[in-house]
């Protein structure tokens, strides 16, 4: 039975029933990939990929954000004191290491998300010891894992 060519179809024939099967599906429209032009916009779940307002809390134009850094050595050397206690204070999450710092003329804005209440506590008194109690500006949220 080793030389018997039944059951045995050869390459040609292969490439020809697909081709044949892809002629067929590609005529009901169901072997390509892409949406067709009428169903590419059909989709109103999509998030809109310019969603770059989303990480700002605040809309207003006097909110601060980290682009809005001051650039002026007393501000930066603020922001620097407060990054240096928040980084080196070790029972902090890394997400209360990553809390935006915005020093703007001696006022400090603490912007992000922590993981629980007391990191916030923590963070916000790390703050408040370097740049007075009315200088800082806490505009932290928690949320927690999960």
């Amino acid at each position: 039975m080793t030389g018997s060519s039944v059951g045995k179809i050869s390459w040609p024939s292969w490439v020809a029933r697909d081709l044949a099967l892809f002629a067929v599906l590609g005529a009901l429209g169901l072997a390509s990939p892409w949406p067709r032009p009428s169903e590419q916009n059909s989709r109103p779940s999509e998030q809109n990929p310019n969603n770059a307002q989303a990480s700002y809390p605040s809309n207003s134009p006097a909110a601060a954000s980290a682009d809005q850094q001051a650039q002026s050595t007393k501000d930066r050397e603020l922001a620097r004191k407060i990054r240096r206690a928040v980084v080196t204070d070790k029972s902090l999450s890394i997400r209360a290491h990553n809390i935006k710092i915005i020093a703007k003329n001696g006022t400090v804005t603490l912007k992000g998300a922590v993981r629980s209440d007391q990191e916030k506590s923590a963070v916000t008194a790390k703050a408040i010891q370097i740049a007075g109690a009315n200088n800082v500006k806490d505009e932290i949220s928690v949320k927690r894992k999960g």
